[in-house]
């Protein structure tokens, strides 16, 4: 995890802020119990009480029922310390599991995690556009064998399936290449059905930007900031911003497209950041210089051969993304900047590094820069918070 020093003193999962805390709601004041064990890990009752600022015999009726439910442990006692021996409260790995599933442009990922976001299971798969033809059968044939390696006793905690999909995957699957057929497919079917069709747990749809920043937003180590900015320069660049500590999604739950912006490289014409800074605007520089891998998934690039297309777009896309992110400041105040790069942590470490340099060339009154840090989770980031978003809204 990253270390941030931004002056925070409160972190954003703190129960109390902003109406964590309901008086007279049971199923409410649980969430906030469940909420300050989770991210207060250890702490005991007193503390638990202090924090949440519930009533000391509130909390111990709370914490019977969570560990009759199986969602908290209790840690061995505490001594030696002032005051009466103290019981660390915990959050069973055990309580819940979910499955995340990404399906992106070139590729799908799965994930299954448990209460405390650990992956159990993993399967990646790369593909030339997701075929809706056979997609769904794919991957619900691996959810179900992801499924089997649960122990009986856990599998009625897996209760819920994230699936995170691209905002524009039904209006822009043609410029893959993808058969017309594909795309009037696309454009019939329900994915949060489809993928109900093959599994009896409950889906729930997450636009993938947002996925991803949830989960980078977990990994961050208190306290949290208020404030963040996530870019994932994936095929398009996936975005996702939280702001005053709330996920930023919209009405619609596309927000925030910040892929959109329009930016002006080298002087040029207006563009969008999606045409600069992505794998699909690198592919393109690659193939219009020969390169036969282009077309190929990023883990069988030789990018020392590449080396002179990858630096110039590297240069390139990390004055697109200092132009989205200089253009953020005017909205969040003092961001931080979580990127991650699908072509793995290498790649991101030097994206990151450009980025504060072209940050650094703009002259501006009044905005403090912010801080841009490289994120935890890299291109596994949409996945992970594809499951651990509808985990934390059904428990948190």
């Amino acid at each position: 995890m990253t270390t941030l020093d931004q002056g925070a003193t409160l972190d954003i999962f703190v129960a109390g802020r902003r109406g964590v805390r309901h008086n007279g709601v049971r199923r409410a004041n649980e969430k906030t119990v469940l909420t300050v064990i989770a991210f207060n890990s250890g702490a005991s009752n007193a503390e638990i009480s202090r924090i949440s600022e519930l009533a000391p015999q509130t909390v111990s009726a709370i914490l019977i029922d969570l560990e009759s439910e199986g969602l908290i442990v209790r840690g061995p006692v505490l001594r030696g310390r002032r005051g009466q021996p103290a019981t660390p409260i915990l959050l069973n790995a055990d309580g819940g599991f979910a499955f995340g599933v990404e399906m992106g442009w070139k590729h799908f990922e799965i994930v299954l995690i448990n209460m405390h976001a650990e992956i159990l299971r993993h399967h990646r798969e790369d593909y030339d556009y997701p075929d809706a033809d056979i997609v769904f059968d794919k991957i619900g044939r691996l959810l179900a064998d992801f499924e089997q390696s649960l122990r009986p006793d856990q599998h009625a905690r897996l209760l819920d399936v994230g699936l995170a999909l691209p905002g524009s995957l039904t209006t822009d699957l043609d410029l893959l290449g993808a058969p017309s057929d594909q795309v009037s497919r696309w454009c019939q079917i329900d994915p949060v059905a489809e993928l109900g069709k093959r599994t009896h747990l409950e889906v729930t749809q997450i636009n993938d930007g947002n996925a991803g920043c949830w989960a980078e937003l977990i990994a961050l180590d208190p306290p949290r900031p208020a404030n963040v900015i996530f870019l994932l320069v994936s095929e398009v660049l996936l975005a996702g911003i939280v702001s005053d500590g709330q996920l930023w999604e919209g009405p619609s739950g596309h927000a925030a497209d910040l892929g959109s912006s329009l930016v002006c490289i080298n002087q040029g014409a207006p563009q969008l950041a999606h045409q600069v800074a992505s794998l699909f605007a690198l592919r393109e520089r690659l193939a219009a210089a020969g390169f036969a891998q282009a077309d190929q998934p990023v883990s069988n690039w030789d990018l020392q051969g590449m080396s002179t297309i990858v630096d110039c777009w590297v240069g390139d896309a990390a004055q697109a993304l200092a132009q989205v992110v200089h253009n953020m400041l005017v909205v969040l105040e003092s961001p931080v900047v979580v990127l991650d790069c699908e072509v793995g942590p290498d790649m991101a470490q030097r994206l990151s590094e450009c980025l504060r340099i072209e940050i650094s060339r703009f002259k501006t009154r009044g905005f403090k820069m912010p801080r841009v840090i490289n994120g935890r989770h890299g291109r596994l980031a949409p996945a992970i918070g594809a499951a651990e978003l509808p985990l934390y809204r059904r428990y948190f």
